[in-house]
């Protein structure tokens, strides 16, 4: 063991088996900065620094990773996340754009839409309307609301009672994560409220919250409820944490704020859509009475915990090992995180993306599961920490190797197709198509409109028509087909091409709508 020797006003570190004892012997001759050891302490702390920069080496590892995909990846994953987000946000901001039933029939709210119509108006005025930039503009800005969630993470899991080693390692869960590396740039409700819930409960839960903490808190939960309503789950989680710990005063506010955030959704729904919870009655009667969901496909109860394994078997790993130890030290949370998956899990139609919201809770957990186990056996700390970041660097390294199969998306025929731009050529010649100073009309022969980037992607005024949709050929004069068969080849891409049919002018079709 170490001990300090004074020599002067220096120290020096010699071996003795009494050295706690000769240290406090000799302490008093120590006149400057009695608080360490200088010379002892000077590895401990130089190992620390060395930890920080890794930590924060490893961000942004997993910040570069998105960048790359917001320059490299048009695919879509799910129509959702252009017919609930992008489209509805562009038919704000330009006055046109595909509209799915949802935002016909009014079963959905319009809070996020309007998120990212403030993301588009903003990018379109800094960058210039062209789809090439505001379209890379919005990914960056999901992208750092995916890193933001990371950060999230690591404050939820210290409000948990994790050590700040064991909270860098939940954030790193979340940063270097495949899945949340793959859903980052999208623009979904999944991912923009995982965010609102990871700080909502950070903030609400932490043992010492200041009275702002804890209603910025309420609110981003309230709100994480305006995108999702299934957050609301988290909401309950809370209310039943607070007065299981009877903390009366907290339990309080949080009730009343997360009423407020309520009556707001009413008010939106009433502002937008002509009556009070108008999208949330649409939505439970679609969903629930009518049993419409069923239609985009029916999966078994135990998907969920298949497809947290297969998209990301390093990172459940930990998961698996250390979240219960971390549950024991916040057992509301578990439990919540618990009832959040298995209520997901009755419900027919399951897509991997809804549980987004929950992962920054899981990864929380796992962080405060670390250092409840690393405590028993202290002097493994290091050897423990380097070993999970190493895991989780390996799986961030492994991300673009995820597949449809992965995520349990579109059955066992397209279980090995890459997840990754998956009509991404279509969209691409729809932003050759946007360029083309002739184009009155334009019909997608190739695929269905619902997946396709639309009018987000087009951005010109005219007819869109997808496959047999069109009332006679003349109402379009472009169209991207599979295989050039007819037409001037303007641009190709794989197996699709961008043809021009050679009308110089289009039929004006009176019963066009933007309708999906």
């Amino acid at each position: 063991m170490a001990a300090a020797v004074a020599d002067g006003d220096h120290f020096r570190c010699i071996r003795s088996p009494d050295s706690a004892i000769l240290w406090r012997v000799l302490r008093p001759a120590q006149r400057h900065n009695r608080s360490r050891p200088p010379s002892c302490a000077k590895p401990a702390a130089s190992m620390d620094a060395i930890a920080k920069i890794a930590f924060v080496a490893l961000l942004v590892f997993a910040a570069a990773l998105r960048i790359w995909l917001c320059f490299s990846d048009d695919g879509i994953f799910w129509p959702d996340e252009i017919y609930q987000s992008l489209e509805p946000a562009h038919h704000l901001v330009f006055g046109y754009g595909l509209l799915p039933w949802e935002f016909v029939r009014g079963a959905r709210s319009w809070a996020f839409p309007g998120l990212v119509a403030g993301l588009l108006r903003t990018a379109a005025w800094l960058t210039g309307d062209h789809p090439r930039h505001y379209l890379v503009a919005v990914r960056l800005a999901f992208s750092a609301i995916s890193m933001l969630t990371a950060w999230g993470t690591y404050q939820l899991a210290r409000a948990c009672g994790a050590r700040a080693v064991g909270a860098s390692l939940a954030a790193l869960c979340f940063a270097l994560s495949p899945a949340t590396i793959y859903f980052a740039p999208r623009a979904m409700t999944e991912t923009a409220s995982a965010l609102a819930v990871a700080f909502g409960l950070a903030l609400t839960l932490r043992s010492q919250a200041s009275r702002r903490q804890e209603v910025i808190g309420a609110l981003l939960l309230g709100l994480s409820v305006l995108f999702r309503l299934q957050n609301a789950l988290f909401c309950l989680g809370l209310l039943g944490i607070l007065l299981a710990r009877k903390q009366w005063r907290r339990l309080g506010w949080c009730t009343v704020l997360l009423l407020v955030a309520a009556v707001a959704y009413g008010a939106l729904d009433r502002v937008t859509w002509g009556s009070w919870y108008h999208s949330v009655g649409e939505y439970l009667r679609f969903n629930v009475v009518e049993g419409k969901s069923a239609q985009w496909g029916v999966s078994e109860p135990t998907l969920y915990l298949r497809v947290l394994w297969t998209s990301m078997p390093l990172v459940m790993v930990w998961v698996a090992l250390l979240a219960l130890p971390g549950g024991r030290r916040s057992i509301g949370l578990l439990l919540t995180a618990v009832a959040y998956v298995v209520v997901h899990s009755v419900v027919g139609h399951k897509e991997f993306r809804f549980l987004i919201p929950v992962l920054p809770v899981l990864f929380a957990l796992t962080g405060a599961g670390f250092c409840m186990v690393v405590a028993w056996r202290p002097s493994l700390l290091k050897v423990s920490a380097f070993v999970v970041a190493a895991t989780l660097t390996l799986a961030a390294c492994r991300f673009h190797g995820l597949t449809f199969g992965d995520f349990g998306q579109y059955g066992p025929d397209r279980a090995r197709d890459s997840a990754f731009d998956d009509s991404g050529p279509i969209n691409r010649l729809l932003l050759v198509a946007h360029d083309q100073p002739d184009l009155c009309g334009i019909a997608v022969l190739a695929a269905p409109l619902s997946w396709t980037g639309g009018a987000t992607y087009l951005h010109r005024n005219v007819p869109m028509y997808g496959p047999g949709a069109w009332p006679g050929v003349r109402n379009f004069n472009y169209a991207v087909v599979r295989g050039a068969s007819q037409g001037r080849v303007v641009a190709a891409e794989g197996s699709y091409a961008l043809v021009s049919l050679g009308h110089p002018s289009c039929l004006a079709d009176p019963k066009f709508q933007w309708r999906l």
